[in-house]
């Protein structure tokens, strides 16, 4: 019986140690991965999880992105980022559209901000100026620059 327990409890250990979902982010108190402030803006903290199941949040979309420098891209299950138009909400980083604004402020001063829709990103350029990037465009952006 004993060992029937143990058994019982190894697997439970396994299926939880390899969750498939990231960790919701704890605003107000979580700390951000890349410069360890507080995170505690819906409209632009980021966050991305590993194959094996580690999740990894921040305060702004440039603190991941600079995080990301030494982070093996085949290591990484997804990437999110809030959406502007909908604070707190995660959408795959890799399909959101991102615009650079000095209208719109971010936590690390990027002035960077992601949203899920391009045509909510084309309506905030507008009214904000600003430059539009897709992911793979960002990336490379923050590749070629020195670190926010």
């Amino acid at each position: 019986m004993k060992n029937l327990t143990f058994i019982g409890v190894i697997c439970l250990f396994v299926l939880t140690a390899c969750n498939s979902e990231p960790r919701s982010v704890a605003y107000g108190s979580d700390g951000c991965h890349f410069c360890s402030m507080t995170i505690v803006d819906k409209q632009h903290a980021a966050q991305f999880m590993t194959k094996k199941g580690r999740s990894y949040s921040f305060d702004a979309t440039e603190c991941m992105l600079n995080y990301l420098r030494d982070v093996e891209p085949e290591t990484v299950a997804l990437y999110r980022v809030n959406d502007y138009t909908d604070p707190g909400n995660f959408v795959d980083a890799t399909t959101a559209t991102y615009l650079i604004s000095t209208k719109i402020p971010s936590p690390m001063g990027a002035f960077l901000t992601g949203f899920s829709k391009e045509d909510d990103a084309k309506k905030a350029q507008t009214e904000n100026l600003g430059d539009l990037y897709t992911w793979t465009e960002l990336n490379e952006k923050f590749k070629n620059e020195n670190a926010f």
